[in-house]
């Protein structure tokens, strides 16, 4: 019979040899062919260097961006072994750069413990890059190879003599794969190795940008390379005080670690004034488990046992008293739980949740013996924890009963939506979306040119409540919060559920002036503390409205000739007009000064809008950053204004 266009057979199974897998389907790999795939290929080769560091072998690791906007990283281990591989026959690195699934974390006892989420190395690095540059310094030589898009074009040679040991990697990524860009961020990579370092105590990882301009890709050579290094001897003790710079602490820092067959954990843990109950950071082998797992669940779990045992053995909770909850125990708390294991299993919904059963009786016994000692030997700071905890619960049993009062009034009611909200006919909340507007005159505007069909629209009045400052209870007190929260629809605290999403697109729109920025802090401040999974599931948007708009002088016409969104572009677009007086520039300070047509083309219609994701890449930095700019203290925030004043072109007033 003869072969149809629908005939399937042998030679229609194509075989990918070498890394051509990896380059057909990077996003497997690597996760994205955007910024944060960009950026995990440093973090890839970083991780071999940090192998080296758990197993005792590497003290200091280099990492340098060239001005052509490759990169170099430089570790002093004992570098890649170069003999003949058996199997393959040919030099163990070449083995290590060219085949997947290779290196010394398979099985081996090469490493007992490994970093890095998905495991498949410098050779995906190799895969995805124009160029590959491979030195190792060992056994008193220095040897070269070289590669282009995962194949060998320089066979390993030896180049010189060396007195050191180590491994030197340089990349150029692939436009071809990264064709959004290929520019790596300077603050990305800072965020991600001071965590690196906290995590490997005595660790020193050196930053260096030698571009003139980061933002360009390839520029003049910087005359002073921006560098940062990063060594902290009390590891994540110093994590801890860093998370809590600037904050009124309850307890200087508690440590312990305990070890078994299965792994290690280390934990470092102390409590402010602060009413956050969201400080606490998993880690495991280097990853930030972002979605829990066992080791989280272990720890909260041995926290409220220890802390409740004490307290009653200490009379502090009476015999008819409720127990404390782990959200009253953990109010307060900054704590870093990082375990290192032999074969970590990562899943969830962006495979940073861990999965290993066996770790969660090592984490509870370790935070049960060290924490009830710590507690037992030093009763002053144990009584402030219980006293803190204990007004925690007092405050949510107050926060529970304003719930009730609401819900009967309706007002936390799903059934009873707050009455300022225009909702959308959509009950798909994927296809859904609200627009939190500032101001009833923005509200109009919005609710006038939204699509009825899958856009809601909540206007606020003035600014909302700061939430670091006020504890639950007060929280709940204020009208705008309660319609927020009834809004959304997943409720907080305990009863909080991100699965009841009313809508997956949740947008915040503010003036573009001061007033507006505040209250756009605000907005995030309360998500970030109150709702932080939805941030988490890219559910937390703002809008970008334009600032400029162009129209033609003397010209009876209103349209708006084109919108311009900061100031950069608008000198621009003036420039390539060879007669800029042409035109009048208007300045929309408010959201109400733009008719709803114009509102709807220039912010709200998804084909021609703007919208920036918000995200918690760097959570460590985004706590510090919501605690020195939203809290208390006087002093953060001044040092912030200080430090950035340089950074403000202009402020509208």
């Amino acid at each position: 019979m003869a072969d149809s266009p629908s005939s399937y057979g042998a030679e229609d199974i194509q075989v990918l040899e070498g890394l051509e897998a990896v380059r057909k389907r990077p996003g497997m790999y690597i996760g994205s062919t955007g910024p944060r795939g960009l950026h995990h290929l440093v973090y890839e080769v970083v991780d071999n260097s940090v192998d080296e560091a758990l197993a005792g072998f590497c003290t200091q690791i280099t990492v340098t961006i060239h001005p052509d906007n490759s990169v170099t990283v430089v570790d002093n281990g004992r570098g890649i072994p170069v003999e003949k591989h058996k199997k393959e026959k040919i030099p163990t690195v070449e083995v290590v750069l060219t085949i997947l699934h290779a290196g010394g974390k398979f099985g081996g006892a090469g490493y007992k413990v490994s970093g890095g989420l998905h495991g498949v190395g410098v050779s995906v690095v190799n895969a995805l890059s124009e160029k590959v540059v491979v030195n190792v310094r060992r056994d008193g030589k220095e040897y070269q190879i070289g590669f282009q898009r995962g194949k060998t074009v320089e066979k390993l040679r030896e180049v010189g003599r060396s007195r050191t040991t180590g491994t030197t990697v340089t990349f150029w990524p692939d436009p071809e794969i990264f064709t959004d860009t290929c520019i790596f961020d300077f603050e990305v990579l800072q965020a991600r190795f001071r965590e690196m370092a906290f995590l490997n105590k005595g660790l020193k990882i050196i930053l260096i940008d030698e571009r003139a301009d980061p933002t360009q890709l390839i520029s003049e050579k910087a005359e002073e390379p921006r560098t940062e290094t990063f060594k902290y001897d009390g590891g994540i003790v110093d994590f801890v005080k860093y998370l809590n710079e600037g904050k009124e602490t309850l307890n200087k820092p508690i440590y312990f670690a305990a070890e078994n067959e299965d792994g290690t954990v280390e934990i470092a843990m102390q409590w402010t004034s602060s009413y956050s109950s969201n400080g606490v950071m998993a880690f495991a082998n280097n990853i930030n488990t972002h979605e829990g797992g066992t080791h989280l669940d272990g720890f909260k779990q041995a926290v409220t046992r220890t802390i409740n045992d004490y307290a009653r053995s200490k009379g502090k909770l009476k015999d008819k008293d409720p127990n404390l909850t782990g959200e009253d125990c953990r109010e307060g708390l900054a704590a870093i739980i990082s375990v290192k294991l032999h074969e970590p299993q990562f899943e969830g919904q962006t495979k940073t949740k861990l999965g290993n059963t066996e770790i969660r009786s090592l984490v509870q016994t370790a935070v049960t013996k060290g924490l009830a000692e710590y507690l037992e030997e030093n009763p002053a700071p144990a009584g402030r924890i219980v006293t803190k905890a204990s007004q925690a619960l007092k405050a949510r049993e107050a926060a529970r009963k304003a719930r009730e009062n609401t819900r009967r009034k309706g007002v936390l009611d799903s059934f009873s939506l707050p009455g300022k909200l225009a909702d959308c006919s959509s009950k798909d909340p994927s296809q859904s979306e609200i627009f939190i507007v500032e101001g009833d005159s923005a509200g109009g505007s919005a609710k006038q040119a939204r699509d009825r069909k899958y856009q809601a629209i909540l206007p606020l009045r003035g600014k909302i409540l700061n939430v670091e400052r006020a504890g639950l209870h007060r929280s709940l007190s204020s009208d705008t919060i309660s319609s927020l929260i009834t809004a959304i629809g997943t409720n907080i605290g305990d009863d909080f559920d991100a699965d009841k999403a009313r809508y997956h697109r949740i947008i915040i729109m503010t003036d573009a002036d001061v007033d507006g920025a505040h209250i756009r802090c605000l907005l995030l401040t309360f998500f970030y503390r109150y709702m932080p999974e939805l941030i988490n599931r890219g559910y937390i948007y703002i809008a970008q409205p334009p600032i400029f708009g162009l129209k033609k002088k003397n010209s009876r016409s209103t349209k708006v000739e084109r919108y311009i969104y900061d100031e950069k572009a608008l000198s621009s677009t003036l420039a390539e007009y060879d007669n800029p007086d042409r035109f009048d520039v208007q300045r929309y300070k408010g959201l109400g000064e733009m008719d709803p047509e114009q509102l709807w083309e220039t912010t709200m219609e998804p084909a021609s809008r703007t919208l920036l994701q918000v995200n918690i890449d760097d959570a460590a930095e985004a706590e510090r950053a919501v605690s020195d700019l939203m809290g208390d203290k006087v002093e953060p925030r001044r040092d912030f204004i200080q430090s950035h004043a340089r950074d403000v072109r202009f402020l509208d007033i």
